[in-house]
C-alpha cells in the first residue's frame, strides 16, 4: 500500500512540475521600429523613392492619354495605315508603361528589392534584440502586438518593447504612455 502511495505522489510530482506555467511576453514592432532612427531613414528613403516611380509613372500615362485623345480627334482624317501606326504607337508606349510599373513596383520589382535591402538589417536586428530580451528574462514566448495577433487586452507589464530598444541602445523619443 505504501508503495502504491509513494507511486502515486512521485506520478503527480511529476505531472505538477511538468504543468508549471508558460512564461511569456510581448513586443509592439511598430513602435519599436518606429523609435529606431536608422528604420525611419530606410523608410524615408523607400516613400522619396516609391514617390520619384510614382510621378514618371503618371508623366507616362499622361503621354498614353494625350496620344489616345489626339487619335481620337484626328482618327477620321487618318488614313487606315495612319490609323494603324497610331494604335500602334499608343499601344507600344502603353506596354512600356505597364512594362516599368512592374519593374518599379511588381513583386520582384525595384521597389520590393530596396525595401529588402534597406529593412531586412534592421527587422533582423529587432529580432536578436527581442530573442536577447526573451533569454534574459527566461520567457518561452514573445508575441507581437501589432502584427495582427489580435490581442484584445494586453498587461503592461509583460510588455518588453522597451527592453527590446534598451538591447538596441534606442532611447525612445516618448513613451508608450504618452502614446
Amino acid at each position: 500500500m505504501k508503495i502504491k502511495l509513494f507511486f502515486l505522489a512521485a506520478l503527480l510530482g511529476l505531472f505538477a512540475t511538468r504543468a508549471s506555467a508558460q512564461k511569456f511576453g510581448y513586443v509592439d514592432t511598430d513602435y519599436i521600429l518606429g523609435q529606431m532612427t536608422e528604420y525611419k531613414a530606410a523608410q524615408r528613403e523607400l516613400n522619396e523613392l516609391s514617390q520619384k516611380w510614382e510621378n514618371d509613372l503618371k508623366i507616362m500615362k499622361d503621354e498614353v492619354d494625350k496620344m489616345y485623345k489626339d487619335y481620337k480627334a484626328e482618327e477620321i482624317l487618318l488614313s487606315p495605315a495612319q490609323r494603324k501606326e497610331r494604335e500602334d504607337a499608343i499601344v507600344s508606349k502603353e506596354d512600356a508603361m505597364k512594362k516599368f510599373e512592374q519593374e518599379k513596383f511588381g513583386v520582384e520589382g525595384e521597389l520590393f528589392q530596396k525595401r529588402k535591402e534597406l529593412i531586412k538589417p534592421v527587422q533582423d536586428k529587432v529580432f536578436a534584440a527581442i530573442q536577447k530580451v526573451a533569454k534574459a528574462n527566461g520567457l518561452d514566448f514573445i508575441f507581437d502586438k501589432s502584427a495582427n495577433m489580435n490581442i484584445l487586452f494586453s498587461n503592461p507589464r509583460y510588455d518588453r518593447s522597451d527592453d527590446v530598444l534598451d538591447e538596441l541602445g534606442v532611447t525612445p523619443e516618448e513613451t508608450k504612455e504618452d502614446k
